[in-house]
């Protein structure tokens, strides 16, 4: 049935495409995080950037969704994080519209830095000093945008500037869901202009979406009857390797 539904690919890439969607939500269910993280470190194994990536889109957008749809407060998070917001929007649009340009060296390094940046920032608790101000999340905006419309990975950023701001666990889910959801669109229109993200691609991506919604529900079970402290760093310590192979692939 799945090869009729996607009839490009062979049994053996659906299955790799199954496990990998699986294993992302798993980890999202689990740590709430790394959904983009753990899928694009496994595609690439299997799939140049330009193929994988426009294959989170619609992962990334209905997961984020639901976590925005479900956060307390949503009018106050996106008035305060308005200009974060922006500041994203128009640079990941910017930046996706070129992927098909891009060399796949820059855009294997760019995924595995997203990674490294991702997996060091919560394995060390790295904080850095941030103030209040709107330059401060438009600068940030700027550099998860374009990280994420070469990347797909707008997320190491994101959390950077958050946990800087020492806001609540309540405030960063909903923050978080707020700002990934402002990216997804203009990720994919500039996907489309791009003309990577196609019809075809769409329908492997509703595959991956179905995949990570039963993987996330097995990551929520699991939450509750495996130790989160190894867990997570298990993640992170695979993020971490898995990034500096595609940096170290794309330089040398």
């Amino acid at each position: 049935m799945l090869e009729t539904l996607l009839p490009a690919l062979d049994a053996p890439t659906i299955a790799v495409l199954v496990s990998v969607f699986l294993f992302a939500g798993i980890v999202k269910g689990f740590l709430g995080i790394g959904l983009p993280a753990a899928a694009m470190g496994l595609l690439t194994l299997v799939l140049p950037p330009t193929e994988a990536i426009p294959l989170l889109w619609l992962p990334i957008l209905a997961t984020n969704t639901l976590q925005f749809a479900h956060a307390p407060e949503k009018r106050m998070i996106a008035r305060r994080y308005a200009w974060f917001a922006a500041a994203i929007v128009i640079s990941i649009f910017v930046t996706s519209m070129f992927i098909a340009d891009y060399p796949t060296a820059l855009l294997t390094v760019a995924i595995g830095i997203a990674m490294v940046v991702f997996s060091l920032n919560l394995l060390l608790g790295v904080k850095l000093n941030i103030g209040p101000g709107r330059g401060w999340q438009v600068g940030f905006g700027l550099l998860s945008g374009t990280l994420g419309g070469i990347s797909s990975i707008w997320s190491p950023t994101v959390a950077m500037y958050l946990v800087a701001r020492n806001v609540s666990k309540e405030h960063f889910i909903g923050a978080t869901g707020f700002l990934f959801l402002a990216g997804c669109l203009p990720l994919g229109a500039g996907q489309v202009i791009a003309g990577i993200l196609t019809v075809p691609v769409l329908l492997k991506s509703i595959l991956g979406l179905g995949v990570v919604l039963v993987g996330f529900r097995i990551g929520e079970v699991l939450r509750n009857k495996v130790s989160q402290t190894y867990f997570r760093r298990a993640v992170l310590i695979a993020f971490l390797i898995m990034g500096l192979r595609l940096i170290a692939l794309g330089v040398f």
